[in-house]
């Protein structure tokens, strides 16, 4: 069963032709990184209207690559929530147009139930039910996936999320917008011991996250340091920061896992192509003998591939959407 998919949440306009949600046919990809970079950080007026510009060609795109047409398509899955609501419609209204026009079957999907299914194309042998922490730059959750459209979260930020810590933590070191490839970059180079940060806790939620006071921290250390004309080591720095945010988001994980008697353990979202992150779970899950699936750095980050293999277990699950699907802005994974 092939399946075109349309992602289009945030800064990335995709598409991608999957069959049986596991074999990729195309993956195209048109991001808009270097227009963000200058001002920082995503424009949701800006990043909308490259969506706009971009989405038919991208999907023209994956047709092509994939040797097939919109006549060998099954169905349309496309991204509908959550994100950046303007970015969101553009895709949602590009699908709904070409469903209608074909009569192909639409499929909506969750983005974070994407980013989970990047894990089913790169590891075929990977079935629920198992344990997965999800990282990315909107979102932190540790959730149980009890079947492939099917899921409860153990754990949640409960403000910023990792990927937005690791940007904004970049940022005041002075590393350009995206800020976590730097961080990382950054880091092979220092003394993760340099810097004693903390360890935000949740009171009463073992496994809910808090990275907003970790975040203020790194801000407040260099700030202080910059007062006193104390010069701050970038690598250290980073170096410490990303330790610490692979601990919390890693050991968590690890106790969920033992809590909740799992012993298969994914990881999904773009800080999951994190070396700290990675190679922090790998020796944890050794240690504790779980089997780890990780996604490969090309399906980390935002992309349709992953939309277009969750499409094909939601489609198998009966759900479809008609042309009063819209975009929801924000929306819990447990609540789709």
């Amino acid at each position: 069963m092939l399946i075109l998919g349309i992602e289009s949440s945030c800064d990335e306009t995709a598409a991608a032709v999957v069959e049986d949600g596991r074999i990729i046919h195309s993956n195209i990809v048109s991001t808009q990184i270097e227009e963000h970079k200058k001002f920082g950080g995503v424009v949701p007026e800006i990043a909308s209207r490259r969506h706009c510009e971009n989405i038919y060609g991208v999907v023209e795109a994956a047709l092509s690559e994939a040797n097939c047409t919109l006549a060998d398509i099954d169905a349309i899955g496309v991204t509908y929530a959550p994100g950046l609501i303007g970015a969101l419609l553009v895709g949602t209204s590009f699908a709904k147009g070409l469903a209608m026009a074909s009569g192909k079957p639409l499929v909506p999907v969750h983005h974070i139930a994407g980013h989970i299914a990047a894990n089913y194309i790169a590891h075929h042998d990977l079935k629920p039910p198992y344990l997965c922490l999800i990282a990315s730059g909107g979102h932190s959750m540790i959730a149980e996936i009890k079947d492939y459209t099917k899921f409860s979260i153990i754990g949640r930020t409960r403000d910023d999320a990792a990927g937005e810590a690791f940007d904004k933590a970049a940022r005041v070191l002075g590393f350009p917008y995206p800020g976590g490839v730097h961080i990382d970059k950054a880091a092979k180079e220092g003394n993760p011991d340099a810097y004693k940060l903390p360890y935000p806790k949740v009171t009463g939620s073992e496994y809910d996250f808090s990275f907003s006071g970790l975040k203020t921290a790194v801000i407040n250390t260099v700030h202080n340091s910059e007062q006193k004309g104390i010069p701050i080591n970038k690598n250290d720095m980073a170096a410490s920061f990303q330790h610490t945010i692979s601990e919390i988001l890693v050991s968590k994980t690890m106790a969920a896992a033992r809590e909740y008697g799992y012993k298969t353990i994914a990881v999904a979202g773009g800080v999951s192509a994190n070396s700290g992150v990675r190679e922090l779970t790998e020796r944890r899950c050794r240690d504790n003998g779980f089997k780890l699936y990780l996604p490969p750095l090309n399906l980390c980050g935002d992309n349709a591939a992953m939309i277009a293999a969750q499409a094909y277990f939601d489609y198998l699950d009966g759900k479809r959407a008609d042309e009063s699907l819209n975009a929801v802005a924000t929306l819990p994974l447990d609540n789709i």
